[in-house]
C-alpha cells in the first residue's frame, strides 16, 4: 500500500485554497509539473479523484472535500507538535478564548501586561472557540475561557471578574428613543440584530425576551459590533450590546432592558485539576488587576473567589 507524505497534505490544502496548480506552486515553491505528479501519486494511493479540472481550475470532488477537512486537521496538529517541540523546557502555553468578541477591546492590555512579567508563557488567543469556549475547555482544546455564562460542570472552576450591563441600542428618532427603558413586548415588532451565535447563547433572549414570552419580529445575524452599531444608526434594526463596548455616537440611543437592566457577571473559567494551573491563575490575577478601570462601565464583582460549579 502506498503511503501519503506530509507534502501531499500540504499540496491538497494549497491547491484547494489557491484554485490552480500554478498558484499552489508559487505558494509551495514548486513547479506545476512537480505538483501535478504529486497529486497524481496521492490520488492513486487513495484510490479516489480529489479534484476535477475545469477551465484550468481545480474543483474539489466529494472525496476531495472530505480529504481536505482531514488534511487541515493533520497540518494543524503537526504545527502544534513542532511549536511545542521548539518551545524551551521552561516555556508554557495558555490557549485563551472568550464568549464575546467585544472583550478583545480590553483583553489586549492584559496580554501585554502578562507578557512583561511572564516572558516564558505564550498566551495564544483561539478565535475559533469564541462562540463555544466552555465546550472547547471540556474537549481539551482550550486552557482558559472568559465568559458571561455560568458554566455548570463539576470539572470546571470559575473566578468572577466583573459585572456589566446589557443595553438596547436604537436609532435617534426611533419610536422607543424617548424612553429610558424597554419591556420585552416593546421588541415584539422589531428587527433584532445579534451576533452570529445560537439564540440560546445570547443573553438578550435568555435573560430578557424569553422570560417575558416574547420573540422579535425578525432577527439578523451580524458578526461585528461596529457593523451592528452602524446598521442601527441607519435604521436597519435594534441591538443589545454591553454598555462598555459602545463608543459615543450621536446617531443612536441606549436604553435599559427592563427597569432594573440586565446585568451579567463575567468569569474566568478553567479545568479544576490540570497541569500548568499556576500560570493560568496568574493571568487571571492580571486581568482582575486591570478591571474595572479604565474601561468605562465596569465595576468590580466583589472579593476574589474561586468555586466549582455544578
Amino acid at each position: 500500500m502506498q503511503m501519503l507524505e506530509l507534502r501531499h497534505y500540504q499540496l491538497v490544502v494549497a491547491a484547494a485554497e489557491e484554485g490552480t496548480l500554478v498558484a499552489a506552486g508559487r505558494r509551495l515553491h514548486l513547479t506545476p509539473s512537480a505538483l501535478s505528479h504529486q497529486l497524481r501519486h496521492a490520488e492513486e494511493a487513495l484510490g479516489s479523484t480529489l479534484f476535477q479540472r475545469r477551465h484550468r481550475r481545480l474543483l474539489l470532488t466529494a472525496a476531495g472535500e472530505r480529504f481536505l477537512e482531514s488534511a487541515r486537521k493533520v497540518l494543524a496538529e503537526v504545527d502544534r507538535a513542532e511549536t511545542s517541540a521548539r518551545r524551551g523546557e521552561g516555556e508554557q502555553l495558555i490557549r485563551l478564548s472568550t464568549g464575546c468578541y467585544t472583550v478583545y477591546g480590553w483583553l489586549g492590555r492584559a496580554l501585554v501586561r502578562y507578557a512583561d512579567t511572564h516572558p516564558d508563557v505564550e498566551v495564544r488567543v483561539v478565535l475559533e472557540a469564541t462562540q463555544r469556549p466552555v465546550e472547547a475547555l471540556l474537549d481539551g482544546k482550550l486552557d482558559l475561557a472568559l465568559t458571561s455564562s455560568e458554566p455548570s460542570h463539576p470539572r470546571l472552576v470559575d473566578v468572577p471578574l466583573f459585572r456589566d450591563e446589557l443595553v438596547l441600542l436604537v436609532p435617534i428618532g426611533h419610536r422607543l428613543a424617548g424612553q429610558t427603558s424597554v419591556r420585552p413586548e416593546d421588541l415584539a415588532s422589531e428587527r433584532l440584530l445579534t451576533y452570529d451565535a445560537p439564540r440560546e447563547e445570547l443573553d438578550v433572549f435568555g435573560k430578557f425576551l424569553w422570560p417575558g414570552g416574547v420573540e422579535p419580529l425578525r432577527t439578523q445575524r451580524v458578526p461585528l459590533t461596529e457593523a451592528m452599531v452602524e446598521l442601527v444608526a441607519a435604521g436597519c434594526g435594534v441591538t443589545a450590546l454591553a454598555s462598555w463596548a459602545l463608543k459615543p455616537n450621536a446617531k443612536v440611543r441606549t436604553l435599559r432592558l427592563g427597569p432594573r437592566g440586565v446585568q451579567r457577571t463575567w468569569r474566568a473559567v478553567h479545568l479544576r485539576a490540570r497541569a500548568g494551573l499556576e500560570p493560568i491563575q496568574q493571568f487571571v490575577s492580571v486581568v482582575r488587576g486591570l478591571l474595572p478601570s479604565p474601561v468605562t462601565g465596569l465595576r468590580a464583582a466583589g472579593t476574589p473567589r474561586s468555586r466549582a460549579t455544578g
